[in-house]
């Protein structure tokens, strides 16, 4: 007998809660993306947290227009997600709900994806891709993108572990059965990380849940903005312990529901994503922030048991922690900077115990290195520097590969392929190969000629592919080497362009990169760019010398 026709527009049955606090110049906007979900979306609940803007105007404007909106006002602004989240779970009438942020948008059929899927699976949780957009920029990242593939079904979570990593609860429809059944709330008030514990209630309550490919939601990142959000909010060090409990209280909420499979998953995420991610910048905060941040970071490792060290003992996230418990101060930040980047770099020098076993250190020799000779050269934190000296034709970028305890002797490099990355727009340019040539004691070189011009203006980052005579590659970034005037700015004159402005630079993970303008406009918007963010950070009281 053939199948009906599945109708392409479910019944009404979701609503949205759009939580905003003095957003007013958005607001609007996440609304009407809510709102253009069509049929499915049964209402669209407002809630407004203690505005003074008059974004709680605006929403009632909007809300005398169009029947489907609702207008919850908190008189008082809470601090944080989680209780203005909870207002609008318990002001929802519709069978299921998802959450939406004032400064974000819904994607044209998010809802119907997640709520067709849903009822489909009978699953209690439906989760989609969310992208993360840069603004102004508009360049589009995905979030946790191996875990939204294909469509898939899970009975439970532990079925798949690694749904610990995706902590967001935006890009997901809730039973709102489900949430109550099981009293899931956000935290309340001035709780930063609300949705690592909100998730972590969800995954510990053990609900069906179905996987889509489709695009749910758009996260969109203004890291220039007036008011930071709380996740981009990095430079005090309570941002750091304020993460810090969210997992932890996470942790304990999977274990404490017999979830140990995922709680060992979530200690195992701690390692690999929030520690390198802070680690990357530890540089750039003052002594005073280091060492509380240090300080932090050791009594949390500190509850880690042996079990949490595996399978992977000398992994990127495992490695740093392992260094920071045998440290009670900070200490080679420089090095663990690098080895915190993605993929890592492991930077020499490379220390050995008197009998010859790998060590992070000869004043560290209980951190062992000793996994990192039996492991495939393809995985291991292969080590390139780079310099880029900008010239007016072509420009030599210069590549050191280093030895790493004779495993790279060992596979015998030969090539490396050399490309240039655009972060705005993905683009890829300047591809050529060179051969790596021994330079040295434990040193491979290659020499590259780099069009600048045709390059183009933006932003450029440098990825390399190792080539080795055995056929394995290796997917590395390059050290950025820094000092004698590597990294300065240069204007050099171009026959396409009339002047081009250069300028080398490393990343947060110490990675090279390269900033390129063409033509007078594009300097004077670099010159233009320069001032405003020193007067956006220029303290009248600091002094000048």
């Amino acid at each position: 007998m053939p199948q009906e026709p599945r109708d392409p527009h479910p019944a009404p049955q979701a609503a949205v809660v759009v939580i905003g606090y003095d957003d007013r110049a958005h607001v609007a906007e996440a609304v009407r993306s809510a709102l253009a979900q069509g049929p499915a979306v049964a209402e669209v609940v407002a809630v407004d947290d203690g505005s003074t803007d008059g974004s709680a105007g605006l929403l009632a404007r909007l809300a005398g227009r169009e029947p489907r909106l609702r207008v919850v006002r908190r008189e008082v602004n809470s601090g944080g997600c989680g209780s203005p989240r909870n207002a609008g779970i318990d002001a929802v009438t519709a069978p299921y709900v998802m959450f939406l942020d004032s400064d974000d948008v819904l994607p044209p059929g998010a809802v119907d994806a997640l709520l067709t899927a849903a009822t489909e699976a009978h699953a209690e949780v439906a989760g989609g891709l969310c992208v993360r957009r840069e603004q102004p920029s508009g360049r589009e990242q995905p979030w946790q993108a191996f875990l939204y593939p294909a469509h898939r079904v899970l009975d439970r979570p532990d079925r798949l572990p690694r749904l610990v990593h995706d902590t967001l609860c935006v890009n997901k429809l809730y039973r709102t059965g489900f949430l109550r059944d099981h009293g899931i709330r956000f935290p309340e008030g001035r709780f930063r990380y609300e949705d690592f514990v909100f998730t972590a209630r969800v995954l510990a309550a053990s609900p069906r849940i179905v996987l889509v490919p489709d695009r749910v939601y758009v996260w969109q990142v203004r890291r220039s903005a007036g008011r930071l959000s709380l996740s981009l909010d990095r430079e005090r060090v309570e941002n750091w312990a304020a993460r810090v409990e969210a997992c932890a209280l996470a942790y304990d909420i999977l274990l404490g529901a017999g979830q140990k499979e995922l709680a060992r998953a979530a200690r195992a995420k701690f390692l690999d994503h929030e520690l390198r991610m802070y680690a990357r910048e530890l540089g750039l905060r003052d002594a005073d922030h280091r060492r509380a941040w240090w300080t932090l970071t050791r009594q949390y490792l500190a509850c880690y048991d042996d079990a949490d060290w595996e399978p992977d003992p000398i992994a990127p996230g495992r490695l740093l922690a392992r260094v920071l418990l045998a440290s009670p101060e900070p200490r080679d930040l420089p090095r663990l900077r690098e080895l915190a980047a993605r993929p890592a770099r492991l930077l020499p020098p490379y220390a050995r115990t008197a009998d010859g076993v790998p060590v992070w250190s000869p004043d560290l020799p209980q951190v062992s290195l000793g996994p990192l000779l039996t492991r495939p050269v393809p995985v291991l934190p292969l080590a390139v520097d780079a310099e880029l000296r900008p010239r007016a034709r072509a420009s030599p970028l210069r590549l050191r590969l280093h030895e790493l305890y004779g495993r790279v002797a060992g596979a015998a490099p030969v090539e490396v392929d050399v490309a240039w990355h655009g972060r705005e727009d993905g683009r890829t340019r300047g591809r050529t190969t060179a051969t790596l040539t021994p330079s040295g004691p434990a040193v491979w070189s290659a020499e590259v000629p780099v069009d600048l011009a045709g390059l183009g203006s933006g932003v450029w980052d440098l990825g390399l592919t190792l080539r080795f005579a055995d056929g394995g590659r290796r997917t590395v970034t390059a050290h950025a080497r820094t000092g004698a005037g590597r990294l300065r700015r240069r204007a050099l004159p171009s026959a396409a362009h009339g002047v081009l402005l250069a300028h080398p630079y490393a990343t947060h993970s110490g990675a090279l990169a390269l900033r390129v303008a063409s033509g007078a406009r594009g300097v004077l918007d670099v010159a233009r760019g320069r001032l405003r963010r020193r007067l956006l950070h220029w303290d009248p009281d600091r002094p000048t010398s």
